[in-house]
C-alpha cells in the first residue's frame, strides 16, 4: 500500500469545520490500512508535512511514486489537481457542485451516494467508490430522561426554522438552541426528543450540497425522532416516515402539530441496527481496505499504460447531440 498524503489548508481553528474533522477522522481509519499523514498547502505547521517542501524536492519524482496525495477541500481541488498532475492523487469528495472537473486519472472517493451520481455522471470515465463518514460509537441511546423536547443547532439552519416554527414551539415546550460549539453532541442528543436540522436553505445559498450531513444520523443513533430536510447526501439515510420526518412540510401549523405528537408520546426511535452498522467503524475499515488495493493497483497500472477513453466534455457532448440531430434528418429525409 502507497502511503496517503491527506491534503489540508491547515488544522487550526481557522479551518475548523465539519468537513476538517471528517478529514482527520477518516485518516485516523486510515492508518488502520496504511500509512497517512496530514500535508498543509495554506498554513505552515511545525507538526505536519509542507505541499511545497515535498514537491520542490530534489527527488520529488523517485520519493513520491510510494505516495497518493488525497485532496478534499472543495474549494481549492480545481488548483491542486493541476499541481498534482504527474503525482498518484484522489479526491475525497463531499460536497458537490464546485463546477471544477476532474481527470479520469484522478480516482474519486465520495462520501455518499449522492455525491457518488453527480460525479457518475460528470466524471464518467474516472474510477469512483463510495465511502461513507463515521459514526463513532459515543453516538447511541443510553436509556436515560429526555428532558429538552425539541433541540436545534442555529448554524445551517432555515430562516423559517429560526424566525417561525421555533417561536411556535417556544410556546408550547421546552425548546433548546445551541449556537456555541458543543464538545458532547451525544450527551445532548440523549437528554433531547426531537432534533430539528433543515439544511436546504443554507446549501442552496452556498451553491454547493450538503456533502454528508452528520447530525441527523448521529441524533437517530441517539434515539432522538428527527425532524429534517432531505437535501443532497442527507437522502442517503433519511427515510420520511420510517426513520425521521420530513420538516418544513407545507405549513407551519402542520410541523407543528407532527412534531407536539411526538413530544406527548414519550416515544424513543429504535433505529434499524443495519442502517448504523453501515456508518460505523468495522466497515468503514473493511471498505478502505477494498478501495485502496483497487486504487493502488489503478497507479499501477497507470505507470505504464495511458488514459484512451474520450472525454464526455462539453464539446463532445455538442458533437452527439448534433449527430443524433442528423439522424433524425436523415430519417426523415429518406422517409418515402
Amino acid at each position: 500500500m502507497r502511503r496517503l498524503y491527506f491534503l489540508l489548508p491547515g488544522t487550526t481553528n481557522k479551518f475548523a469545520c465539519g468537513g476538517l474533522w471528517a478529514e482527520l477522522k477518516t485518516l485516523e481509519l486510515a492508518k488502520k490500512v496504511c500509512s497517512a499523514e496530514v500535508v498543509t498547502y495554506r498554513h505552515r505547521e511545525k507538526d505536519h508535512l509542507w505541499l511545497d517542501d515535498l514537491l520542490n524536492s530534489d527527488d520529488t519524482f523517485r520519493a513520491l511514486d510510494d505516495v497518493i496525495f488525497v485532496m478534499s477541500w472543495g474549494f481549492d481541488v480545481a488548483k491542486l489537481a493541476p499541481r498534482l498532475k504527474n503525482y498518484n492523487a484522489i479526491y475525497h469528495a463531499h460536497s458537490a457542485g464546485y463546477g471544477f472537473d476532474i481527470s479520469a486519472s484522478v480516482p474519486i472517493i465520495t462520501v455518499s451516494r449522492n455525491t457518488l451520481g453527480y460525479w457518475g455522471q460528470r466524471s464518467p470515465h474516472s474510477l469512483l467508490y463510495y465511502l461513507p463518514n463515521e459514526i463513532s460509537d459515543k453516538f447511541q441511546n443510553y436509556q436515560g430522561d429526555r428532558d429538552i423536547d425539541v433541540l436545534i443547532q442555529a448554524r445551517k439552519s432555515s430562516h423559517y426554522l429560526i424566525n417561525q416554527l421555533v417561536p411556535l414551539l417556544q410556546q408550547k415546550c421546552k425548546v433548546e438552541v445551541i449556537d456555541y460549539y458543543v464538545e458532547n453532541l451525544e450527551a445532548l442528543f440523549n437528554r433531547a426528543k426531537v432534533y430539528l436540522y433543515d439544511s436546504a436553505e443554507y446549501w442552496a445559498v452556498q451553491g454547493v450540497t450538503e456533502g454528508f450531513g452528520l447530525q441527523p444520523l448521529e441524533a437517530i443513533a441517539c434515539g432522538c425522532q428527527v425532524f429534517s430536510s432531505v437535501n443532497h447526501g442527507l437522502s442517503d439515510y433519511l427515510d420520511p416516515a420510517f426513520n425521521c420526518y420530513k420538516v418544513a412540510g407545507y405549513s407551519q401549523e402542520f410541523d407543528l402539530q407532527r412534531i407536539l405528537k411526538v413530544i406527548d408520546s414519550d416515544r424513543q426511535l429504535s433505529p434499524d441496527p443495519h442502517l448504523l452498522e453501515e456508518y460505523r467503524s468495522p466497515n468503514i475499515i473493511h471498505r478502505l481496505e477494498t478501495i485502496l488495493t483497487e486504487i493502488n493497483e489503478f497507479f499501477d497500472h497507470k505507470q505504464s499504460h495511458q488514459g484512451n477513453i474520450r472525454d464526455l466534455n462539453l464539446g463532445r457532448i455538442f458533437q452527439l447531440r448534433s449527430l443524433r440531430i442528423w439522424e433524425k434528418l436523415k430519417k426523415k429525409l429518406i422517409r418515402p
